[in-house]
C-alpha cells in the first residue's frame, strides 16, 4: 500500500519536472539573443606610401602623394586655390594661396578662426607650430580630433610674402571611429607636404 502511493506520487510530479527542464533550456537558450553585438566597420585597402613632386606657376614646391590627383578647384579660377585628392577614400586637401599684403596678421587670424569653427563637433583640437629657418617656411598645424568635417587645417607662411593655407576634409558622414585609419594615413600626408615646402623668390 505504502508502495502505491509513492508510485502515485512521483506519477504525479514527472509532469511537473518536465515542464520545468524545458523552461530552463528555453530561458538558456535564448539568454544571447538579448546581447547586442559590437558594430563592425569595413575594412580599408590603403595604399603604400610614396611621394613625388608638386611644381607648377604657383610660387611654391612641395612633396604629394603618387596615389593623389591635383584637381580645379569647382568655380575658381585662381590657378594656386586647388585640391590634392584621394579618389577612391573621399579625401581631399583643399589649398589657397594669398599674396601677403600687410594683412598677415589677419590672414592667420582667420585660418585660426575657421580651425576653431569645429569646436562643436570636436573632442580637441591640438596645435603644433611649424619653423624651418633655412627655407624660410613657418606655419601652425591644426589637428582636429573628434566628429568634426575637418580632421586637419594649417598655414604656412614666409611672413613677408607669401601665404599657404590648407585644410583636410572627407565627403562622409563624420564617424571617428570608423575613420580613424584613414584620417591618420592621410594626415601624414598633409604632415609630410608641410614638411617639404619650399618657396620660389
Amino acid at each position: 500500500m505504502r508502495l502505491r502511493q509513492k508510485e502515485n506520487r512521483l506519477r504525479h510530479l514527472l509532469p511537473a519536472l518536465f515542464i520545468t527542464i524545458i523552461v530552463i533550456l528555453v530561458v538558456s537558450s535564448c539568454g544571447d539573443r538579448g546581447t547586442p553585438k559590437p558594430r563592425g566597420h569595413f575594412r580599408i585597402d590603403l595604399p603604400e606610401k610614396g611621394y613625388t613632386l608638386f611644381d607648377s606657376i604657383c610660387p611654391f614646391t612641395f612633396e604629394y602623394p603618387v596615389y593623389a590627383t591635383v584637381t580645379s578647384e569647382p568655380g575658381l579660377t585662381d590657378p594656386c586655390w586647388f585640391n590634392i585628392e584621394f579618389a577612391g577614400y573621399g579625401g581631399k586637401i583643399h589649398l589657397s594661396y594669398i599674396e601677403i599684403a600687410g594683412n598677415l596678421d589677419l590672414l592667420t587670424e582667420d585660418t585660426h578662426r575657421l580651425a576653431y569653427k569645429h569646436t562643436v563637433k570636436a573632442d580637441a583640437i591640438n596645435e603644433s607650430y611649424w619653423e624651418n629657418e633655412e627655407k624660410r617656411v613657418y606655419g601652425t598645424l591644426y589637428s582636429i580630433t573628434g566628429n568634426a568635417a575637418s580632421s586637419m587645417q594649417f598655414y604656412l607662411t614666409d611672413s613677408t610674402n607669401h601665404y599657404l593655407r590648407g585644410a583636410l576634409y572627407f565627403s562622409a558622414t563624420p564617424d571617428k571611429d570608423s575613420l580613424k585609419p584613414v584620417i591618420d594615413f592621410f594626415s601624414q600626408d598633409v604632415i609630410h607636404l608641410v614638411e617639404t615646402l619650399e618657396w620660389k623668390y
